[in-house]
């Protein structure tokens, strides 16, 4: 459900002058590696500043919290999903822009690190970060919200584009559960599934009424 797995951001700079001390990426590859070996709520944040050879003070500069690590950059994440949706044609009707939205957003280098099943695994199946991603869920929801809502003259607090940010946000879901149960299966793929699972059965509904 994130793109924080695009190729790593340039590393950043305590200020003007001073030399790179780390990045997002080189925290996120030291944290999952120590994930792997430790767990996720074994793996303290001293021991990720430990394995980048920073001081805690400074993963805090780039992450507010060990929670935030796992969903990378998603700030810049949510920046690119909205540039997604902007960039569909205007003519495009809007639930084949958002499903085509949501397809392009999920696609991933095969060469992230760490690898995106990696990543989506532990954020999905790790009980002490549910609560955490409801939150980006939130988030994530609303960037669709907003655009429905754009393109049809609503609110984004609207019922319509409330329910397609949910909507879109079950299918995605559910396509991510079916994929980290099956190594072989390709997640575009699932994707495009659900929303064609999804369009059968309301058109089913509509002929059996």
């Amino acid at each position: 459900m994130t793109a924080a797995d695009q190729p790593p951001a340039t590393a950043a700079r305590q200020s003007v002058g001073r030399p790179v001390v780390t990045s997002h990426a080189a925290i996120e590859q030291s944290a999952f590696r120590l994930f792997a070996a430790h767990g996720f709520e074994g793996t303290t944040l001293e021991m990720i500043a430990a394995e980048v050879g920073v001081g805690r003070r400074t993963i805090s500069r780039y992450f507010t919290s060990k929670n935030d690590i796992p969903w990378g950059q998603f700030d810049r994440t949510l920046t690119g999903f909205r540039q997604i949706l902007d960039a569909m044609p205007p003519d495009l009707p809007v639930a084949t822009a958002v499903r085509r939205g949501v397809l392009a957003f999920n696609q991933f280098p095969p060469d992230a690190d760490p690898p995106h099943r990696q990543r989506m695994r532990l954020i999905l199946e790790t009980p002490a970060l549910l609560a955490h991603s409801i939150l980006r869920y939130e988030q994530w929801r609303a960037v669709i919200a907003e655009y429905v809502a754009r393109r049809l003259g609503h609110s984004p607090g609207d019922l319509l584009p409330r329910t397609v940010g949910q909507v879109s946000l079950a299918l995605a879901l559910t396509a991510y559960e079916s994929w980290l149960a099956d190594d072989s299966a390709d997640l575009n793929e699932l994707l495009a599934a659900t929303y064609d699972e999804l369009t059968s059965f309301l058109e089913l509904r509509e002929h059996s009424t």
